[in-house]
């Protein structure tokens, strides 16, 4: 695969989206970029081999809990938000659709603790309803069409246990008018669908995505009661 600069990717990404699109499979162009990117992460737009810095500043900052949990990351790519997590004494389990990124995560993290498995978040396994304690979930609803927004959020919400965390981070918009994507950032009445689906809201905290892009972000912090 070509070098792909920063602009070229996106409309790189934009076009795999649309191909998945046209052919009913939504989140099938996943694989076709990490296995063409054949190990070059430059090649993974969000690929920072880091945790994700207002994941890393909810755990900093926030009481956990005080005995061994199940944590879930959804939509785990090169695995280093599931790393953070589990260096915290969590029981983590990690997935993505992506069979390529699993097997780059084991290959990153071979003594991990982490269980990567290849899962589907529309077709979320039945033995994972409200399994787990701390769910996180960042930029993967976004990443996927309005057409299965609300199955996606569902599938979200399904794996939280009872007194369970959730933390969202996504890119929101102020408008219900459908984006123009990849990402479709969530509106306030498809966030609101979380707690339809038996969640609270405990906190919210806007960002942008940089200093040099000017998206506005929020991590939210949702419970099971």
């Amino acid at each position: 695969m070509l070098e792909q600069q920063p602009g070229n990717l996106q409309f790189y990404i934009k076009q795999l989206a649309t191909e998945a699109l046209q052919k009913s499979d939504p989140s099938a162009w996943f694989e076709v970029l990490y296995a063409k990117a054949k190990g070059d992460t430059a090649q993974i737009p969000w690929a920072k081999l880091t945790p994700h810095p207002y994941l890393q500043d909810w755990l900093t900052n926030h009481e956990l809990f005080t005995s061994p949990q199940k944590a879930l990351v959804i939509g785990c790519g090169l695995g280093d938000d599931a790393e953070a997590i589990a260096s915290l004494g969590f029981e983590v389990t990690a997935f993505d659709i992506s069979p390529t990124a699993i097997a780059w995560c084991q290959q990153r993290f071979p003594d991990s603790t982490v269980n990567y498995v290849v899962v589907d978040l529309l077709t979320i396994p039945s033995q994972w309803h409200q399994a787990f304690d701390f769910v996180f979930e960042c930029r993967n609803i976004q990443a996927l069409p309005l057409n299965v927004r609300s199955s996606v959020i569902s599938s979200v919400a399904y794996v939280v246990a009872p007194n369970g965390t959730l933390l969202l981070i996504t890119r929101v918009r102020d408008t219900e008018v459908e984006p123009n994507g990849p990402p479709w950032p969530l509106s306030s009445s498809e966030l609101e669908q979380f707690e339809s689906l038996g969640l609270y809201q405990v906190e919210q905290l806007e960002f942008l995505e940089s200093e040099q892009i000017d998206i506005k972000q929020v991590r939210i912090e949702y419970q099971r009661p």
